[in-house]
């Protein structure tokens, strides 16, 4: 393009990426979804307190889009939104866990394909997002008298959920990766009840992690109580926090394998385990773990002290 014949901005006006990033934020908020400013073409928030600064009000939307041409992000809990995102998977060696292997599931959205039709139930037609990466997020609302947060992994592979302390990266939004666009208009739905019991089942039914655990041999009430809440944390772990969390839990378990209350190939087992649920690359994953086990065994718990 030559000078005579590129368009130019004046003084105060947004460019067309802005433009259409301000008008995606205005959008939302007109539905009811909170959102605040991600970096520009990433998908980090741009602002510490995020879940605090989502916002609804559009004079404020617009001064904060003026700025710069952020991505979006829709606090979900704020909104009063779950939203089930459906991954893909991140290489050739990714493939489903048994049982979905020999079910034929190769994405997030096979395996919430094949729950919905175990629990005798049809997906109901509801908001939707392409993903950058080629997978979904659906948006349902929240069920009333209950307050859900982030699971991953919880639901099945490639299935993580956003509720409170959560949020996703909105249709309009583009990142190195593509854009993220909306493929129904339809308004966000009840969250399905068979998809609440799932993720409110009462603390005597395993869940991904108490299942992991219940695996371990020889170990003390205290060891599983710490291993178990570990990798709970881990798999709530919002994506950009996964691998800083991954390494926080390998320091914490390296210390009861310092202690000797924990082994620690069990314990490598265990967080590889989880990272694969998360869709971390294992080969990283597992230098992580490595390094994080081997600094949490310098310094191994030295009391074990039980509340009572």
């Amino acid at each position: 393009m030559t000078r005579a014949t590129r368009p130019r901005t004046r003084r105060g006006e947004l460019d067309a990426g802005q433009q259409l990033l301000s008008r995606a934020a205005h959008w939302h908020a007109d539905r009811g979804m909170a959102v605040f400013p991600l970096v520009p073409g990433r998908k980090t928030p741009a602002v510490e307190d995020w879940e605090h600064a989502a916002t609804t009000d559009h004079l404020s939307i617009a001064q904060i889009w003026r700025r710069a041409p952020y991505n979006i992000g829709v606090a979900a809990g704020r909104s009063g939104l779950v939203v089930v995102d459906l991954d893909r998977p991140k290489g050739a060696g990714d493939t489903a866990p048994e049982p979905w292997h020999s079910r034929g599931a190769a994405s997030g959205g096979d395996v919430l394909a094949l729950l919905a039709a175990d629990a005798g139930q049809e997906l109901p037609a509801t908001y939707t997002v392409a993903t950058a990466s080629g997978g979904s997020h659906l948006y349902f609302r929240q069920p009333d008298g209950i307050r859900l947060g982030n699971t991953a992994g919880r639901l099945g592979w490639k299935i993580d959920t956003r509720g409170h302390g959560g949020y996703v990266v909105a249709a309009g939004s583009v990142t190195f990766a593509g854009w993220y666009a909306t493929t129904s208009l339809t308004a966000p739905q009840p969250l399905p009840a068979w998809i609440t019991g799932a993720l409110t089942r009462s603390p005597d039914q395993p869940t991904a992690a108490r299942t992991a655990t219940q695996q371990l041999k020889d170990a003390s009430a205290y060891t599983l109580a710490a291993v178990s809440g570990e990798l709970d944390k881990l798999l709530a772990a919002t994506e950009g926090h996964r691998n800083d969390t991954l390494n926080r839990a390998a320091f914490a378990l390296g210390q009861l394998v310092g202690a000797d209350l924990l082994d620690q190939s069990t314990a490598r087992d265990e967080l590889l385990s989880a990272a694969g649920r998360l869709g971390l690359d294992r080969s990283e994953a597992s230098r992580t773990i490595s390094s994080g086990l081997t600094a949490g065994a310098r310094h191994p718990r030295r009391t074990v002290t039980l509340r009572q």
